[in-house]
């Protein structure tokens, strides 16, 4: 079989990704409304087959990028094996026995110490092949050339559990001037959960069971919304675009963005851009903004 390049790689996932999105759509469609048991059935199903693609992309991604580095591993190794130390020149050749008694213990000292370089080499290489072949930073490379033509580039948010408010936030002011803030954002996030629970409750489960919330904890989760640092999802991205009356689009390195609010365009509102990274920190998921393209700007974010 032959071997993919990245950008082959790329490709292919995208196209998967966006076939899966039509199968998504599919689905949705046989949930009858008011059926919550069929609504969870089908938020279940989703769920799976996002899951099951994701990780196989990702098991894919790293397979790529294993190789890139352990063909930098592979040189050095040779060239730690391949290390040769010359003899000592102290003339001790004419005492039998004790130029090799001492030549020994200056060739281990040399070759310890020959190792550990060899062995930082190593990991300094293996560290700038995951720096630039790393999931993250192909993510991230991905989506600046994405909004690189169409005149933008990310704005960071810092990321605090508010990053999705925070983002919207920037958005608004950048389309109005001015912004609502955080709080009052979660505050009309939470309000909208609350007012269409029949409609959001199915898409929301138990972290530990999976089981799909109680009515109590259904408005557990609408308290949480408002008054912590919950990070937030597609779930509340929807009831914000609701709120707002607003579309939103979400711009993505795998697959093609996703439009919540479309219809809300058709009213003359503005819509708002986020860009969304699944590995952008440690932590799990991120949000950012977008802002004009400026060259000087990228330059030093990426110098």
């Amino acid at each position: 079989m032959e071997v993919e390049n990245y950008e082959e790689l790329v490709t292919r996932h995208r196209k998967e990704k966006k076939e899966l999105q039509g199968k998504i759509q599919a689905l949705k469609k046989t949930a009858t409304k008011g059926d919550k048991k069929k609504k969870k059935e089908v938020a279940d199903e989703i769920s799976k087959l996002e899951s099951d693609l994701e990780k196989r992309h990702n098991d894919e991604l790293a397979e790529h990028n294993s190789s890139n580095s352990n063909n930098a591993s592979s040189k050095l190794g040779d060239s730690v094996n391949n290390l040769t130390l010359s003899d000592g020149e102290d003339g001790l050749d004419e005492v039998p026995g004790l130029k090799q008694h001492r030549i020994t213990k200056a060739q281990r000292r040399r070759e310890k110490k020959a190792l550990q370089v060899k062995e930082r080499e190593l990991r300094i290489n293996e560290q700038e092949a995951e720096n630039l072949y790393g999931a993250r930073a192909v993510e991230l490379e991905t989506i600046k050339n994405i909004l690189k033509e169409r005149g933008l580039m990310i704005h960071e948010i810092p990321s605090d559990g508010n990053c999705l408010y925070c983002a919207i936030d920037h958005q608004l002011k950048q389309c109005h001037g001015n912004g609502l803030g955080v709080k009052e954002l979660r505050l009309k996030t939470s309000a909208i959960l609350r007012e269409n629970s029949n409609e959001y409750l199915p898409f929301l489960s138990h972290p530990d069971t999976g089981e799909m919330l109680t009515e109590n904890q259904f408005y557990d989760y609408c308290d949480q919304v408002a008054q912590t640092t919950a990070w937030g999802g597609q779930v509340e991205l929807r009831a914000l675009s609701e709120a707002l009356k607003c579309c939103v689009e979400v711009i993505q390195a795998e697959g093609p963005p996703m439009i919540v609010g479309e219809a809300y365009l058709n009213g003359g509102g503005p819509k708002l851009i986020l860009t969304y990274h699944r590995r952008m920190y440690s932590l799990g998921e991120h949000y950012n903004s977008v802002k004009p393209y400026v060259p000087d700007e990228e330059e030093e974010a990426t110098g």
